[in-house]
């Protein structure tokens, strides 16, 4: 079902919305947002946008306006030029430009290793992770 288009959803300038928002396909933000993101589409805040969150969660999340609050990216975070983002960020990939404000902790997710944990002595999984490593460079 690779031909199944996604719906791409715009919460225009003059929005303000307030609450939990929750989503599966495509969203852009070009007005106010207050409250909870928690999506599997991907993300995207406008540079006129404003959003205040306790956490927002996406596949991937690109920024071009005004951020305060958690950030999660299961792919990636792009931090666009002039953007503000005030918040920790958790991603397994981060872009950020220049002339970017951001204050806060990156943390960075790494691929799961093809290993069952705890099925191998700790010496054999620290191989595995630097094995995996080494290939992915």
């Amino acid at each position: 079902m690779e031909n199944e288009k996604k719906n791409f959803t715009v919460l225009g300038s003059e929005t303000e919305f307030d609450g939990v928002l929750e989503f599966t396909d495509d969203l852009k933000i070009n007005g106010r947002f207050n409250g909870t993101i928690i999506a599997t589409g991907n993300l995207e805040i406008d540079k006129a946008a404003i959003c205040t969150v306790d956490k927002m969660a996406a596949n991937s999340i690109i920024i071009s306006g005004n951020v305060t609050g958690n950030i999660e990216a299961a792919e990636r975070v792009e931090m666009c030029n002039g953007s503000k983002v005030k918040g920790n960020v958790t991603t397994a990939r981060l872009r950020i430009a220049d002339n970017v404000d951001f204050e806060g902790q990156v943390t960075m997710l790494e691929k799961e290793p093809d290993v069952d944990l705890f099925s191998v002595a700790s010496d054999e999984f620290k191989q595995s992770l630097i094995l995996k490593s080494d290939t992915e460079n």
